[in-house]
């Protein structure tokens, strides 16, 4: 009979309607479940060892063992373009830096000390929101390579310059003026250090290509310079200046559309700390070929016969050529065909007359020394 009543009483809890009186008298009904110790509780979370979080992050090298990055890292790393693929900037900008050490000492008539901080790739609009005002931008334009760069002017090196060129004391840094845009004499003096970052940057890649940098215009607001898309990668470089405890950082951004005419030419990398050719030793080439000898044929005709026929020569057979006396003939170097002249008699020795100019090479200097880089079909 208990049994019987308690499925009556199952039977009538199912129909009940569901309403928050039920729930609760249900919820009040239920067994207690003792957890299994066993089983590790669900609430606490596993921590996770030093070697996961190093790979999570990218810290540790991948699993092929090559140094590959993962996780965080190699999604940040995913959006640069490395520089190292050009391996000729760091030439070029190692001697702007030397040549920047005598212009500003000329023109400072001080001692200025300029140090390469170094060559990276950033995206162009991380850059521009990078910049930390006051600041001075200079956008220039590359004449032979048709596009444009950037010359920033930080801050602090910005009041350091003007505070040399005025006269102001040394060993001491200068005072910074905030809440103000730059006078006409200011940016007047700026210009002038400007012009002569890029004359030397002209001098650094003449030996390479030559180029004119040509300044466009002067902005002190970021937003102002749109000189490529903000997604485009371009090549940051940093120059430090140091004037006797005074001094500060000055970056030249140029965008990866901005050198691609030279593209090739930065792909290549010289030994030694030479850039371009070497005037002695080509000197002492030209002196060496001039006094060179060399053997010059002198083919009267050629003709074609069959093996068989060559085959069956013997002493005293004679050979008709399709030519005349008065008929010219080639006169080769190798394989290449020099001079043109005609057959004659001095004395008791064959002469030939040469007729016709000597054939220069049409391949110049410059062009022989990419002549490698040109794709053959």
């Amino acid at each position: 009979m208990a049994s019987e009543d308690l499925d009556l009483e199952n039977a009538a809890k199912e129909n009940l309607p569901l309403t928050p009186e039920g729930m609760a008298a249900e919820w009040a009904a239920m067994p207690d479940i003792a957890p299994d110790e066993s089983e590790p509780e669900a609430h606490i979370d596993r921590l996770m060892t030093q070697d996961e979080i190093d790979t999570m992050l990218g810290f540790s090298a991948g699993e092929d063992g090559k140094g590959g990055r993962n996780g965080i890292q190699a999604i940040v790393d995913s959006g640069s373009v490395t520089y190292e693929r050009l391996p000729m900037l760091e030439i070029i900008f190692e001697r702007l830096v030397r040549l920047l050490s005598t212009s500003l000492r000329n023109l400072f008539s001080d001692n200025v000390e300029v140090t390469l901080e170094g060559i990276r790739s950033v995206r162009f609009g991380d850059y521009i929101n990078s910049i930390s005002l006051p600041a001075m931008l200079a956008v220039f334009k590359a004449e032979e390579w048709d596009n444009f760069g950037l010359v920033t002017i930080e801050s602090a090196l910005t009041y350091s310059v003007l505070d040399t060129m005025l006269g102001g004391k040394r060993g001491q840094a200068a005072a910074r003026v905030d809440g103000r845009p730059f006078t006409s004499i200011e940016m007047s003096l700026l210009r002038r250090v400007i012009g002569v970052v890029l004359g030397d940057a002209e001098a650094a890649f003449r030996p390479l290509s030559p180029v004119t940098f040509k300044v466009d215009r002067i902005e002190s607001n970021p937003r102002f310079v749109s000189i490529s898309r903000p997604a485009n990668a371009a090549i940051r470089v940093e120059l430090r200046f140091d004037m006797e405890g005074r001094g500060g950082s000055l970056h030249v951004l140029l965008p990866y559309a901005t050198i691609e005419p030279i593209r090739e030419l930065l792909l290549e990398s010289f030994m030694g700390e030479k850039l371009g050719r070497d005037p002695i030793w080509e000197n002492h080439l030209a002196t060496e070929v001039w006094q060179a000898d060399v053997a010059v044929k002198c083919v009267l005709h050629e003709c074609t016969m069959p093996l068989k026929r060559v085959m069956k020569l013997e002493i005293g057979d004679t050979l008709m050529f399709d030519a005349r006396p008065e008929s010219v003939a080639s006169l080769r170097c190798g394989e290449f065909i020099v001079s043109e002249g005609r057959i004659g008699r001095v004395d008791d020795k064959i002469a030939v007359q040469v007729v016709s100019p000597l054939r220069r090479s049409k391949t110049t200097m410059a062009a022989f020394d990419t002549s490698h880089l040109t794709p053959t079909a």
